[in-house]
């Protein structure tokens, strides 16, 4: 089967991943909070970034190559960490974490994902980056860091804009606990996506696993809560410090949208800001992260992340053109794998590094530099 004939935009393995996935796990996924404005800010903002064709320069392959943190990739973009990762496709970190070391591209996994670093890291070849969410104790604290260190996790993300649950209520209505407890009319949702069900039967119902080795159990929470948010807190700048001063290695700082708050977070020390609204899972109230891009990258030099909202090849370079170094995709990673298997990542990543080439072409963009000056200003 030609996929690229079946499956030619990121809209086809939404569609196809929609039929194979139960529908709360499909909401869980592609849900956001409140009125769900943000993703319509998100689409809406990156739809505003013109270019200006650029005609007559013959024949050239682009070089879509990024050197980040020392380390060279073959193209801009990575595995956004995802929380509850394995609910989506069974065993999605470990499948997401081979194909992304595959072809280079640095893997994020969450704390709250159903496997654990020491699952997670040997399939990654020192192209992980381990995502925190920031726990209160200091003895969790250091054995998670040590626990991320030793599986080979190169990278901590610090994730910032979680400093409380958020409703979800989409999520909600969806029937989605945490942990998931099959009802009868999720039961019913699981029986028509067979592969689905029969996979996960195979691996269990997937849990927070490394969460779970710090919490024997902990009751009280809603239906859009999860024991982590009982082990964590909400971090502040002496919390950024003592990371710093506790980790060896890139540290980025996850979920930051305030030009102000760059340079604070390059005098504390961070290796690199990333820009993110959570996909409008936190906060409906939040501007669309490439609307802020251009006032953030104008105050500091630091390498800059974006994610959220991205849909193609063409936002990449919309995102590179206004001043990130990186891309992080999370959602279409796990659409790709569940709608084709372990298949769906490399055709995800085969047809993102089509759409840039094909879009540099048309700008005659040789390289990623050349981007801003196509800019419609």
């Amino acid at each position: 089967m030609d996929l690229f004939q079946r499956y030619p935009a990121f809209s086809d393995l939404k569609a196809a991943a929609r039929r194979r996935m139960p529908w709360f796990v499909f909401e869980y996924l592609e849900s956001a909070t409140g009125t769900e404005s943000v993703h319509l800010r998100n689409r809406a903002g990156f739809d505003r970034v013109l270019f200006m064709p650029s005609i007559l320069h013959g024949e050239f392959k682009p070089d879509l190559s990024v050197d980040l943190f020392g380390k060279k990739h073959a193209l801009p973009f990575g595995v956004s960490p995802v929380g509850m990762s394995g609910l989506f496709w069974p065993d999605a970190e470990r499948r997401l974490a081979r194909a992304a070391t595959t072809a280079g591209l640095p893997y994020g996994l969450s704390t709250v994902a159903s496997r654990t670093p020491e699952e997670v890291g040997p399939h990654l070849d020192g192209n992980g980056w381990f995502q925190m969410y920031p726990p209160r104790d200091e003895g969790i604290r250091r054995d998670m860091l040590k626990r991320a260190k030793d599986a080979g996790f190169s990278g901590l993300i610090l994730t910032v804009d979680v400093p409380v649950a958020s409703r979800r209520e989409r999520q909600t209505r969806s029937g989605l606990t945490s942990p998931p407890r099959l009802t009868p009319r999720l039961l019913m949702q699981v029986a028509r996506c067979p592969q689905w069900a029969l996979e996960t039967a195979r691996l269990g119902m997937p849990r927070m696993r490394l969460i779970d080795q710090y919490a024997e159990k902990v009751t009280g929470l809603s239906s859009t809560e999860h024991v982590g948010y009982m082990l964590r807190t909400s971090p502040d700048w002496d919390y950024l410090k003592w990371l710093r001063d506790n980790w060896e290695g890139p540290l980025l700082v996850k979920g930051v949208l305030n030009p102000a708050d760059a340079k604070p977070l390059e005098a504390a020390g961070v290796d690199a800001i990333w820009i993110s609204n959570h996909a409008g899972r936190q906060f409906d109230g939040a501007p669309a992260s490439i609307d802020v891009l251009p006032q953030i990258r104008a105050e500091t030099s630091l390498p800059i992340i974006l994610d959220s909202g991205i849909e193609g090849g063409l936002d990449i370079l919309r995102a590179l053109a206004l001043g990130a170094n990186f891309v992080m995709l999370g959602r279409a990673w796990h659409f790709a794998l569940a709608a084709l298997g372990d298949e769906g990542p490399p055709h995800l990543i085969e047809m993102l590094k089509k759409d840039i080439e094909s879009n540099m072409g048309q700008m005659g963009a040789k390289t990623f530099a050349d981007l801003p000056a196509r800019l419609i200003r």
